[in-house]
């Protein structure tokens, strides 16, 4: 009595997203639609979402996985506790379009006072690199809007360029007024980010997540020792898909916080695995979405909202799309809100 397949969908930034390994204008996401026939019938939806050159999804494969999956969940020969290697982001969205079957197409995965529209969660505004002055028309629009955490993309060749703009920012708002977070996305060598970090420091910025480029676990571990500033470890975690190996990478660099994202490490259950041995070390963490579209972002959402967090999250990527899917998804000064009474759209998908 049901029908599974899935749609793929080119998602195109209202404005270029820069990062240091460059910039992007358009991404593809493929929708999970399980279609229950009966009487009563619903559609269901799950998110795949890769980033071209981080996802160690391969996108040509895609497709024929997602076929694969499909018919296998339409006959019944699917065991939703089975792993999917080397396909993350498939992993998760074939998860939540299930979460999703079993609350009915109904897209409240995760009941609470977030999915009553009660409370909110905390949110960093995300600045994207650009020239100086692009880079402060974006930070003053967060600051109107009320964020007091913002995260830069940081990691150009001249490297004072990088520290110009947290300068400025810091004539302006003390630590306590303005929290600012950094991301490097792998962009320094060890040398470099020796020097990165004792300037950032001396800025009073919060942390810097993925400073040098992974795989060097030995050169992260003596950056995370010698404490000058809390480095997050991003791109570090995906394709660890052992617990023993994900303990051991922990164990080995001792960072002072992790980056959870549903899609880059295998879903939500996955991601779970990385918080609890995190919280074993007392090391911190917070969830971020991986620029997926207002599908998958309801859904790390919800989760995010269930793990009682506190500190600002990076969940604010749902305005990033020239065509998104309508949500009941809306920021409200630095919190996320979801509003029940607002409905879902789905010209985009169906």
């Amino acid at each position: 009595m049901m029908r599974v397949y899935f749609e793929k969908r080119i998602l195109h930034f209202k404005n270029p997203a820069g990062t240091s390994r460059g910039i992007l204008n358009r991404k593809p996401s493929w929708y999970i639609i399980i279609e229950d026939e009966s009487i009563h019938g619903f559609k269901a939806i799950g998110e795949c979402s890769i980033i071209p050159g981080l996802s160690i999804d391969k996108e040509e494969l895609i497709e024929s996985k997602l076929k694969e999956i499909c018919e296998r969940i339409q006959q019944g020969n699917y065991n939703v506790n089975e792993k999917i290697p080397d396909f993350p982001a498939i992993q998760f969205g074939i998860e939540t379009a299930l979460l999703d079957y079993q609350a009915h197409g109904s897209k409240i995965l995760y009941p609470s006072e977030f999915t009553e529209g009660k409370k909110g969660i905390p949110i960093n505004g995300l600045i994207w690199m650009g020239d100086e002055k692009s880079v402060l028309k974006q930070i003053e629009q967060k600051l109107v809007q009320g964020f007091r955490c913002i995260k830069l993309k940081i990691g150009l060749k001249d490297l004072e360029l990088d520290f110009s703009t947290i300068k400025n920012l810091r004539t302006q708002y003390t630590k306590t007024e303005l929290e600012i977070r950094t991301d490097a996305n792998g962009a320094y060598t060890y040398n470099q980010a020796k020097l990165v970090l004792e300037k950032l420091k001396k800025l009073g910025v919060h942390s810097i997540e993925q400073p040098i480029a992974p795989n060097q676990a030995e050169s992260m571990a003596l950056l995370c020792e010698m404490n000058i500033l809390p480095i997050a470890l991003d791109e570090e975690l995906i394709g660890v898909a052992d617990k023993e190996k994900r303990q051991q990478l922990l164990n080995t660099i001792k960072p002072q916080f992790i980056i959870i994202k549903p899609s880059l490490l295998g879903g939500i259950y996955e991601s779970e695995e990385w918080i609890e041995l995190a919280k074993k070390l007392k090391t911190g963490w917070w969830i971020t979405s991986a620029l997926e579209s207002n599908i998958a972002l309801n859904a790390i959402a919800q989760w995010t909202y269930s793990k009682k967090v506190e500190i600002p999250q990076g969940l604010g990527t749902g305005s990033l799309y020239r065509k998104n899917i309508e949500a009941p998804l809306t920021v409200v000064g630095e919190k996320l809100f979801y509003l029940p009474n607002k409905k879902w759209g789905y010209e985009f998908v169906y």
